[in-house]
């Protein structure tokens, strides 16, 4: 038997192809540390994302590539994803315990945001990322209803508060602060430092993604979380009726304006499937949101439909992506919280933590 040769192997193994980004492990540089001891090959394959439902779909291809090649009897692969802090916006420091912030809008109330950011985050944690889910809708918080999460926060130093649980996702909301029924009468700057308090005075722990449910609209409570919070990025949540995209496009470009990338476009209630009948239809049009994607030259991140069992599973604080985690439905948003966290993952990295921290003082 001829012994495997180290090019050999990785002619074979760049035959395997990451189905999330169309590239090979071996060009990008995430095929590691590859060992060969005669007939026996082992070797690391490390994601920037997390893809724990594709693992093992991908180490059969990779042990199938690998053992293609002559000589090798054994293979094993190391499959695992590390997800880094990406660049934000330029001034805005991160978040003490949070990698990357996403921020989840929409124009306007109504197109099911809250919905998608909770299934988003939930999707996320469920491919292996730590997560935690900021309601910034000091008006509406739906959350904690959303998450099934009730209680008050608690204080360990009287300074800061610990962020609740909820199936697996790191919460924090004003909801939890204040009586259900109770009417949030507040003016902006009061809202803004609300804000700013449920963010920066939570202990966020060690979150790889931190997904932000923004309030809708792009007034002046918007615009100071675009530019206070250190956003990663922005999903853009629509339905594809003419009247939400109008006011979708306003958010989008709110977040170009001050620097914000936009990670992609989810539409949301694109196509209803009668329960009794499995007739489909269009009730709000047809690929609006696919339209603007291509319109702005931003990614489609994919299309979700008007069900029944999504608003009940929501409001029974049970997301669909808990409640029925290998439905067909559950698969959608698991495929756009991947493709969230793919375009992340090709974003700048951030290198501030690398730098000295420089003094000045008078004696110098």
């Amino acid at each position: 038997m001829p012994t495997p040769t180290e090019a050999a192997l990785l002619a074979a193994l760049q035959s395997v192809v990451d189905p999330n980004t169309g590239e090979d492990f071996v060009t990008t540089r995430q095929l590691r540390n590859l060992r060969i001891d005669g007939g026996d090959v082992a070797f690391d394959v490390q994601l920037g994302y997390p893809a724990q439902s594709q693992f093992p779909a991908l180490r059969k291809a990779l042990v199938a590539a690998a053992r293609s090649v002559p000589g090798v009897e054994n293979a094993s692969v190391n499959l695992s994803s590390v997800v880094v802090a990406h660049a934000v916006q330029r001034g805005v420091q991160l978040l003490p315990g949070v990698k990357n912030v996403i921020a989840v809008a929409s124009g306007k109330g109504g197109v099911g945001k809250s919905t998608t950011a909770a299934n988003l985050a939930l999707a996320l944690a469920a491919e292996g990322a730590t997560v935690g889910l900021l309601d910034a809708d000091i008006y509406g918080p739906s959350q904690p209803t959303m998450m099934g999460v009730q209680g008050q926060p608690q204080s360990l130093d009287g300074k800061s508060m610990e962020p609740l649980q909820g199936h697996g996702v790191q919460l924090m909301s004003i909801g939890f602060l204040v009586q259900p029924d109770q009417a949030m009468i507040w003016r902006g700057p009061m809202v803004t430092q609300a804000l700013d308090q449920l963010l920066r005075q939570t202990n966020w722990k060690n979150l790889d993604y931190l997904i932000v449910d923004m309030p809708p609209g792009t007034g002046d409570v918007q615009l100071s979380l675009c530019q206070r919070v250190p956003l990663t990025g922005a999903v853009i949540v629509t339905t594809p009726q003419d009247i939400a995209l109008l006011d979708a496009r306003k958010g989008l470009k709110m977040f170009e304006k001050v620097g914000v990338p936009i990670l992609g476009i989810v539409e949301n209630m694109a196509v209803h499937v009668c329960s009794q009948c499995g007739h489909a239809e269009h009730i709000f049009g047809a690929e609006g949101g696919k339209k603007m994607a291509a319109e702005y030259n931003v990614d489609y991140l994919g299309a979700l439909p008007l069900k029944l069992s999504i608003r009940e599973q929501a409001d029974a604080g049970r997301p669909t992506v808990v409640a029925e985690p290998d439905s067909e439905v559950a698969g959608l948003y698991k495929a756009v919280a991947r493709q969230v966290a793919v375009t992340v993952a090709r974003k700048a990295k951030d290198f501030s933590a690398k730098f000295p921290t420089i003094t000045i003082s008078k004696g110098t």
